[in-house]
């Protein structure tokens, strides 16, 4: 079997928005024409989030196109998926969700060495808006500190 190129999705509103506490590597349960539309890059986590139904996660609102070869059998493009994880990790999220009121956000949709679909999510606290504006100053002072830097050497 022939493998991809590193596929590696990102989530680039969830540092912004929020706070990272934990990061967890999860699989996720796909079906055929979803890993192909995968394997191609065609997917994305823009207002994505996770979710326990029934003591199980869920990832919702996540969309991977529908792959092009498909028949008439092509998945939903926004299909609740299920992520895998031991019991123990989920029972620890779970319980952080309900107890602290952290979220459970997608951070990064990756293929691993294998060529499983992993799903590389975060228990993570949301920032307040004086949180956001604080992150961008420190962002563009440490880009002048690089260009200064850059400038001399």
């Amino acid at each position: 079997m022939r493998r991809s190129a590193n596929i590696s999705i990102k989530n680039k509103r969830a540092t912004f928005n929020y706070e990272i506490k934990e990061r967890y590597t999860a699989g996720i349960q796909l079906f055929g024409t979803e890993i192909k539309s995968l394997r191609e890059g065609k997917a994305s986590l823009t207002d994505t989030y996770c979710v326990f139904i029934n003591n199980e996660l869920w990832v919702k609102n996540l969309h991977i196109a529908a792959y092009f070869f498909g028949t008439y059998n092509n998945h939903d493009v926004r299909r609740d998926r299920k992520l895998l994880l031991n019991r123990k990790e989920l029972n620890k999220l779970n319980r952080a969700t309900k107890e602290t009121g952290l979220t459970i956000i997608p951070i990064r949709l990756f293929i691993n060495e294998k060529g499983l679909a992993k799903l590389e999510i975060g228990l993570a606290k949301g920032k307040k808006r004086h949180d956001k504006r604080q992150s961008l100053k420190e962002r563009e002072m440490d880009r002048e500190i690089n260009k200064k830097f850059n400038q001399f050497s």
